[in-house]
C-alpha cells in the first residue's frame, strides 16, 4: 500500500492510481456476493427447490427435521370471524381428540384489523388449534393461494401420513376415516368425491379468466372434504412456484395432481358438492351443513351410533367412470349413496 501512495503522489500516476483503487473494490463486491449466495437461497423468490429426478429419495433427505407428528392431519379452511363455526366443529365432530390426530383452523391474517387480531389470539390462546398465515389476506379470491400456503407450512413442519382437507360448513367421521386409513398406503392417495364433466365457468363467482386447457376442468375431488398422502402434499410444497393459480382451489388442485401417477379414489360417501345430496347413515364426509345440522348429527352418533335422523336422498349419486372420456363420467343412478 506504500507503494500505491507513492505512486498517486505524481500527477501523472493519478489515472494507475483510480485503476488499482477500482480493482481492490471489485475483488471485495466479489468476495461479498459469493459469501453472500453461499448464507442465502441460490433459487429465484417464491421458486422451491426441485430435486433431481433421477433421485427421488433426495426430498427426504433435505427435509427439515419437524417437531410435531401425526397420523392424520385435519385442515379446517375458515374465515377470521366465523368463530361459531370453529365452536360447532370442536364440540362435535371434533371433540374426541386423540394424540395421533392434529386438527387445525386455517386463517389469513394479513389486513385485519387489530380487533380482529385480538379475538384469534384469544380464541389462539383458549384451543391452540389456529393455523394463522401472516402473508395471506383471507377472501375468497386468495383460495388457492391459501391452499399452497398451508400445504407448504405442513410438508415444512409436520411429520404425517395424510391430511383431512375440509370446510368449515363439513361434518366428517373422522373416527371412520382413521380406520380406514389405517387400511390403505400412505403414498400417492387423493380421496374424494371427483368431478369431471365440470364445464368451464365463465362467469359469476367461480369464473375462471385464464383457463385454457380445455372446455372441461380436468377431474378433481370436491373441495368439501378430501384426503391427500403426505407425499402428493410435498409435491404441492415442492413445485409451489411453478404452479398455475386458478380461481377455484379444488380444480387447482385436480390440474396440478393431473400429470402426477396418483391414485385417485371416488368415493360416493364424500358428499361435497356445492349442496348436500341428504343424508345417509353411510357417509363419512357432509358438505354444506349448518350449525343446527352438525349439532344433530353429533347427537343422534352420541345416542343411537348413526348419522341420520332420517334418512333422506335429496340428488342422485354417481359412480366415477375412469373408463370412459371425463365429460361421460359421471351419471347419476338410484342405488347409490
Amino acid at each position: 500500500m506504500n507503494l500505491v501512495r507513492l505512486v498517486c503522489r505524481h500527477k501523472t500516476a493519478l489515472f494507475l492510481c483510480t485503476v488499482c483503487t477500482f480493482a481492490v473494490v471489485l475483488v471485495f463486491l466479489a468476495k461479498c456476493t459469493s459469501e453472500t449466495l453461499k448464507q442465502g437461497h441460490a433459487d429465484p423468490p417464491g421458486l422451491a427447490p426441485r430435486a433431481s429426478a433421477s433421485d427421488p429419495e433426495q426430498h427426504d433427505r433435505s427435509a427439515p427435521s419437524k417437531d410435531v407428528s401425526a397420523f392424520l392431519v385435519v385442515l379446517i379452511t375458515t374465515g377470521p370471524k366465523y368463530t361459531e363455526r370453529r365452536s360447532i366443529i370442536r364440540s362435535t365432530w371434533l371433540s374426541k381428540r386423540v394424540s395421533d390426530v392434529l386438527a387445525m383452523f386455517v386463517v389469513g391474517t394479513l389486513g385485519l384489523s387489530n380487533e380482529d387480531l385480538q379475538n384469534l389470539n384469544v380464541e389462539q390462546g383458549r384451543h391452540k388449534d389456529l393455523l394463522l398465515l401472516p402473508d395471506l389476506k383471507d377472501s375468497y379470491e386468495n383460495l388457492t393461494m391459501k391452499l399452497l400456503h398451508m400445504y407448504s407450512w405442513l410438508d415444512h413442519n409436520v411429520d404425517f401420513k395424510f391430511v383431512f382437507k375440509a370446510d368449515d360448513d363439513t361434518f366428517a367421521r373422522l373416527d371412520l376415516l382413521k380406520e380406514e386409513l389405517r387400511g390403505k398406503e400412505p403414498t400417492r392417495l387423493y380421496w374424494g368425491f371427483f368431478s369431471g364433466r365440470g364445464r368451464v365457468k365463465t362467469a359469476g363467482k367461480w369464473r375462471e379468466s385464464s383457463w385454457e386447457l380445455c372446455d372441461y376442468y380436468l377431474p378433481y375431488a370436491l373441495g368439501g372434504g378430501y384426503i391427500l398422502s403426505s407425499d402428493l402434499v410435498r409435491y404441492v410444497h415442492l413445485n409451489a412456484g411453478y404452479l398455475k393459480i386458478w380461481q377455484s382451489e379444488d380444480v387447482s388442485l385436480g390440474a396440478w395432481l393431473a400429470p402426477v401417477d396418483v391414485r385417485r379414489t371416488h368415493d360416493p360417501r364424500f358428499d361435497t358438492e356445492y349442496k348436500s345430496r341428504g343424508c345417509n347413515n353411510k357417509y363419512l364426509v357432509t358438505h354444506k351443513q349448518s350449525l343446527e345440522d352438525m349439532l344433530e348429527k353429533h347427537q343422534m352418533l352420541q345416542r343411537d351410533g348413526r348419522l341420520c335422523k332420517e334418512e333422506v336422498k335429496l340428488r342422485l349419486s354417481y359412480v366415477y367412470d375412469w373408463g370412459v372420456p371425463p365429460s361421460q363420467c359421471c351419471q347419476r343412478k338410484e342405488g347409490i349413496p
